[in-house]
């Protein structure tokens, strides 16, 4: 129903409600608290797992509803250009996401290592060296954005599906609001580090309700109002990234507002080496999107707008169930990193293994209900057929799978050999969607990002964390000997 926060499908969630008029101290409280929970149980444990996993299950049931009224409300009254000119413009936010600078590797690890967050020096410099980079690239895209307005780009780079007139203007607004939101971007990934993404989860729910209240507010009125219903879920977005710093202050106080004031002072105050995580992290986080979130660039310039609508109600069905998997697996990226820092090596097979199975039974009942989902949705304007129904089940199956995965890989030589792999997964993957789009369809792109994922992420990550586990085995075993021969010489 919005742009995508930080490097994860759209987040769904209930809303969160904050008393601006009441006294602070509550609330402030509770938060502590909720650090201290977080602290106290292993991080990325089981509870932690099932808490997320759980807050997501309950805020996707009330998300979804909404989801769908919106859909519902759009094509009703405004009709399926508006829709599809929506979702492209909404999907845009996926190829620039918040931490495409690689600055969300450095923030979860460091957060997630950190004994004392609120006096840990480190954690300082990593997020002051983080503001700086975003509020550089937030300068920078504004001027892109810029550019592209002046000399009229946004039409020859979207498409065709832009609304005549108001298209080019909702496109400009959706990036510049996308840009500005960028700095505040580090919000969700400190809460994360600190085990409190159900908190986060949970933020993200004012989403859906400002997009629909914003929506009912304009019915009635001509296409031209429902070309700027995306520029809403941009802002909406905005002011979610906005509350998760404020809270994520509250946490870390002091550490985050000091590093807020030191941004200017680069002498005074020099940040810290993040550049050999966020490197390999900036590829990654922009050759996925690219893979992925191309796929409606690629129907509207290759497919009917009838292809790219039935895309978009295909991918409200299913990346829910992503959603899901990745709020219960996100969880396991502190897990990791704590085990890293002590020596502890874990496999993520089993966690593999559970994830995707769930995400396949999901899509099962997803298929079983779409046809009356997609009647209602789209007042009958739209069919899915069965093979994008296939394909997006397979896709959000393969994502499941190699999630944990991912979140092992999240140390610097994890992290490069996952940049790897997506590097030579782009092309492959635009390739196939293209000449799979002209072939079958809306299904085309998503079965090439499927067929891209099994192969670059599922099959070559499990292949390296076989091998590393292996060579940690040795590692340990070689250690072990030494310390018992040096024992016994002494």
């Amino acid at each position: 129903t919005g742009p995508e926060t930080p490097a994860t499908e759209p987040e769904y969630g209930h809303s969160f409600l904050v008393d601006e008029t009441g006294p602070q101290e509550p609330i402030e409280a509770e938060l502590t608290e909720a650090e201290t929970a977080s602290s106290s149980a292993p991080l990325g444990g089981w509870y932690d797992i099932v808490r997320s996993g759980g807050v997501k299950f309950i805020a996707l049931g009330v998300s979804a509803v909404l989801g769908i009224i919106i859909t519902r409300l759009i094509i009703t009254n405004y009709g399926t250009d508006v829709f599809a000119q929506y979702g492209l413009l909404v999907g845009l936010a996926s190829l620039l996401p918040i931490n495409a600078l690689g600055i969300g590797a450095p923030l979860v690890n460091a957060a997630a290592v950190s004994e004392n967050p609120g006096k840990d020096d480190e954690l300082r410099r990593v997020i002051l060296t983080s503001l700086r980079i975003l509020v550089a690239a937030s300068i920078v895209l504004l001027g892109f954005v810029a550019i592209m307005s002046i000399f009229n780009l946004w039409e020859p780079v979207l498409g065709a599906s832009l609304l005549p007139g108001t298209g080019t203007i909702a496109a400009a607004a959706c990036m510049t609001l996308w840009a500005i939101g960028m700095p505040f971007g580090i919000g969700h990934r400190l809460m994360a580090g600190r085990g409190l993404n159900h908190i986060t989860i949970a933020i993200d729910g004012l989403q859906s309700p400002i997009v629909l209240l914003v929506l009912l507010l304009t019915l009635g009125h001509d296409q031209r109002t429902g070309s700027y219903i995306p520029v809403v879920a941009y802002a909406a977005t905005l002011l979610i990234a906005i509350i998760c710093c404020i809270v994520a202050a509250r946490i870390l106080r002091p550490t985050l507002t000091t590093a807020v004031r030191q941004i200017p002072f680069r002498q005074r105050f020099p940040g810290a080496k993040i550049l050999d995580q966020a490197i390999p992290m900036t590829i990654i986080m922009v050759a996925l999107p690219i893979s992925f979130q191309t796929d409606r660039l690629i129907l509207s310039h290759v497919a009917t707008p009838a292809a790219l609508a039935e895309y978009n109600l295909g991918a409200q069905m299913f990346t829910p169930i992503f959603a899901l998997v990745s709020a219960a697996g996100f969880t396991l990226w502190p897990r990791f990193a704590a085990n890293r820092s002590q020596d502890k090596d874990e496999s993520p097979t089993r966690l593999s293994l559970f994830f995707g199975g769930i995400a396949a039974i999901l899509c099962i009942g997803m298929m079983v209900f779409s046809p009356l989902l997609a009647k209602f949705a789209s007042g009958g304007e739209i069919t899915l057929g069965l093979g994008i129904l296939l394909a997006f089940s397979l896709l959000m199956t393969f994502q499941a799978l190699q999630y944990p995965m991912g979140m092992y890989l999240t140390d610097v030589p994890g992290l490069r050999f996952q940049a790897l792999m997506v590097t030579l997964m782009l092309p492959v993957n635009l390739a196939l969607s293209l000449w799979l789009a002209s072939v079958i369809g809306a299904a085309g792109p998503v079965l090439g990002s499927a067929i891209s994922v099994g192969l670059f992420q599922v099959v070559a990550n499990g292949v390296f964390v076989r091998r590393r586990r292996t060579l940690n085995a040795t590692e340990h075993s070689d250690s072990s000997v030494a310390d018992n021969d040096e024992q016994e010489s002494r």
